[in-house]
């Protein structure tokens, strides 16, 4: 017999966390998860959709996807440490990598681009709304370790420049955020 897809049980705005407590749904760890959650189906989109140009980032991306869920894991479960140090210390060679692969910008740049860079950028700001509550999370309800604070920070500069990465592998060149032109009519 398959597993049951549907218990019921938050049919009245309550949903069970993993110790059997009943919380509201919009409870500040259900909503860290929930926007985790969403990045990473996010970065399901992106990979789906990866340019021919850029097919070689997908087992990143999956990989980047097993991360959240393990970090999911950490957030969920007390005393559950997946994400360590040697989480960001990956994250930051690969940031050094990708940015010394890309031309140097010298101004802010508009989000966007190419197909896939143009959706990593969207996965960096649910990168940054996830952390945001993650933070709140720590601040007020659940002491969260550092490495999985650090893990989201690092993750955001990560997803840009991948972003900019790819859109460079895509011959997207960046655009400036400050423009000297205003509407057009």
């Amino acid at each position: 017999m398959k597993l049951k897809i549907y218990t019921g049980v938050g049919d009245k705005g309550q949903t069970k966390q993993v110790t059997g407590h009943m919380v509201p749904k919009y409870d500040l760890q259900i909503e860290t998860l929930g926007q985790i959650d969403e990045l990473e189906s996010w970065l399901g989109v992106t990979c789906a959709s990866l340019s021919i140009k850029n097919k070689q980032l997908a087992p990143n991306i999956k990989h980047l996807q097993r991360k959240l869920y393990e970090l999911q894991a950490d957030i969920a479960i007390k005393r559950h440490h997946n994400i360590q140090d040697k989480d960001v210390d990956i994250l930051e060679k690969k940031i050094d990598e990708l940015n010394n692969e890309t031309p140097e910008i010298k101004a802010f740049i508009l989000p966007g681009g190419q197909q896939t860079g143009a959706n990593l950028q969207y996965a960096r700001t649910l990168a940054r709304k996830a952390e945001r509550t993650a933070a709140k999370l720590n601040d007020t309800q659940q002491t969260l370790a550092e490495s999985e604070l650090k893990f989201m920070n690092r993750l955001s500069d990560y997803l840009f420049v991948l972003a900019r990465y790819a859109n460079f592998m895509d011959g997207y060149e960046d655009v400036c955020a400050k423009s000297k032109n205003s509407f057009s009519k």
